[in-house]
């Protein structure tokens, strides 16, 4: 059987990897000149979005013999609001490195692939649909589903941020809800070693959003992490995506095209994070392929999680700055710590967000 791979990031390495598995060698293509070969940042992946796996990188390993490294347990998440902060601590998820780094993910999981990789790729789905019983499209992002008419779109938004140069530790992000600079968005920071970290603001364009600068935005949240941590940050390297669509495939599978990580839908519209969905999509895939398992019923729970993710994204963006610093007060009463850190927990495999989204 004949298996193209277009994309060699999480989804498209993770389909090549159980592609080989079960005695299929992909023919994989890549437009970039290397695996990770964009800008250098850090990432997380929380269980609280994973559920009802409890540890996305131990059930990767255990069910898929996919192994990655994170650069560390996250035990301690602190919360920002305009006038509260809190923080939520236990066994939360991981931090890891995206891009370039050595250590990324994207690089993990070359490492853990026997077939060629084709870079520089330059041609088209169309192409190379021609040739291949099977084409995994692994883009990165919504374009080709778009093109297909195969995408809802539901958010688009504009994301801002720097490498910083800091004192951190690396088992502990930061993220702020500060709508009088970031208006209905966030930032977060994640280290990546005890001297680095990245530093970046996110939010949803909306129409009225259009009217405020970014680099004022940016400007203002990099004086007020400076602020809350304490310490003067330096920056060493800087990154810009605007207009970037976040959405979900209409179907998971046309003819013998096999929608994987963002071409699927695999990033969450609540708070940006999609890791675990993408490597899935992509391991679903090359099971179907496979003839062990049907895409379609496998991705069903990707499907649900992105919705309720979609849900949390509205009503966080209702909410206001006395909402926030109500919330991350409460947080720092002792039951409340205790019933959080015991839900968000990698220990616990209760769907915090499936039961939320009726309330929200």
């Amino acid at each position: 059987m004949k298996v193209a791979i277009i994309g060699a990031g999480l989804s498209g390495l993770s389909c090549a990897i159980t592609l080989e598995k079960h005695g299929i060698s992909p023919t994989i293509f890549e437009k970039r000149s290397c695996v990770g070969d964009r800008f250098v940042n850090a990432e997380a992946m929380f269980s609280i979005l994973e559920r009802p796996v409890q540890d996305g990188l131990s059930y990767l390993f255990k069910e898929y013999g996919i192994q990655l490294e994170p650069i560390s347990e996250t035990k301690h998440l602190v919360i920002h609001s305009i006038n509260q902060e809190s923080s939520v601590d236990g066994k939360i998820g991981y931090t890891n490195i995206r891009g370039r780094h050595e250590n990324s993910f994207e690089c993990q999981l070359q490492q853990q692939v026997k077939s060629k990789i084709n870079f520089n790729y330059s041609g088209e789905y169309t192409e190379i649909s021609e040739n291949f019983d099977s084409i995994v499209l692994a883009t990165g992002d919504g374009d080709y589903s778009l093109k297909l008419d195969n995408y809802r779109s539901d958010v688009t938004c504009s994301l801002k941020g720097a490498t910083v140069e800091g004192t951190f530790l690396t088992s502990e992000p930061h993220v702020w809800f500060n709508y009088d600079i970031i208006p209905k968005g966030y930032a977060f920071l994640i280290p990546y070693s005890q001297k680095e970290a990245n530093l970046v603001i996110a939010f949803p364009e909306h129409p009225q959003t259009e009217i405020y600068n970014i680099d004022k935005m940016w400007e203002l949240l990099f004086d007020l992490a400076c602020k809350d941590l304490r310490q003067s940050l330096n920056i060493t390297d800087r990154f810009q995506i605007r207009h970037y669509i976040m959405g979900i495939c209409k179907s998971p599978i046309i003819g013998n095209t096999y929608f994987v990580g963002n071409c699927f839908g695999a990033l969450s519209p609540g708070l940006g994070f999609g890791q675990f969905s993408s490597i899935l999509t992509g391991i679903y895939a090359a099971l179907d392929i496979c003839n062990v398992a049907q895409y379609g019923e496998l991705v069903k729970p990707l499907f649900e999680n992105y919705n309720h993710s979609l849900v949390l994204r509205r009503f966080l963006e209702g909410l206001s700055n006395d909402n926030f610093d109500r919330i991350v007060k409460r947080c720092n009463l002792r039951f409340a710590d205790a019933l959080i850190r015991r839900l968000l927990s990698s220990d616990s495999n209760f769907d915090l967000l499936k039961w939320l989204t009726p309330l929200l």
